[in-house]
């Protein structure tokens, strides 16, 4: 039996079946939530991302059109609410290249791979601390490239949909961020 495709999905949430939005929900929430944790570098402030995100999806699912993959429009939505909630912790709070690791939260929303020592899980974890801090140190226009070029594998067309920019200020943005966090990696290691 094929699965159905998003765009099949979403018409079916759209026709009543929230069985199908229970679909979408379970491909999505975790790439969305690395996604926004990538981004933001905050595990609660990503959370409410993709939950705010699954809101408006159910709230405005009527509103999708086939114009665009619904993957797009669905990180054309994180991305945006991203960037809010971006702004909002900048406006709040100084910048903490420690976000989200305060008051012990140990989360972690990557796939574990269980058939690995434990030496080699304390050095994975202590690799993807040092990445976050250096993606916590970009800023957010190159790091929203990076992000969803590099750890979410989406085409340039794709980031382009997302972030409304032209394919030349994509790659652009891509090589900059690329450059920042080479320069950064360097330096924290």
């Amino acid at each position: 039996m094929v699965a159905p495709t998003d765009e099949e999905l979403i018409g079916a949430f759209q026709r009543g079946d929230a069985s199908a939005f229970d679909a979408l929900v379970g491909r999505y929430k975790d790439q969305l939530t690395n996604f926004a944790f990538r981004f933001l570098g905050d595990f609660d402030e990503a959370d409410d991302v993709v939950q705010e995100t699954f809101i408006r999806v159910y709230r405005k699912g009527e509103t999708y059109r086939p114009v665009a993959r619904f993957s797009t429009w669905i990180y054309t939505i994180a991305s945006n609410l991203a960037k809010t909630h971006l702004r909002r912790m900048k406006r709040g709070s100084l910048f903490s290249l420690s976000r989200g690791r305060e008051g012990g939260d140990e989360r972690d929303y990557e796939i574990p791979d269980d058939g690995n020592s434990a030496d080699r899980q304390a050095e994975r974890s202590l690799e993807a601390a040092i990445i976050q801090k250096a993606l916590d140190s970009i800023p957010a226009k190159y790091r929203e490239a990076v992000v969803l070029s590099d750890i979410q594998d989406l085409t340039y067309e794709e980031i382009c949909e997302i972030t409304n920019l032209n394919i030349g200020t994509v790659k652009s943005r891509l090589n900059r961020g690329r450059g920042m966090l080479k320069r950064l990696l360097h330096s924290l290691r």
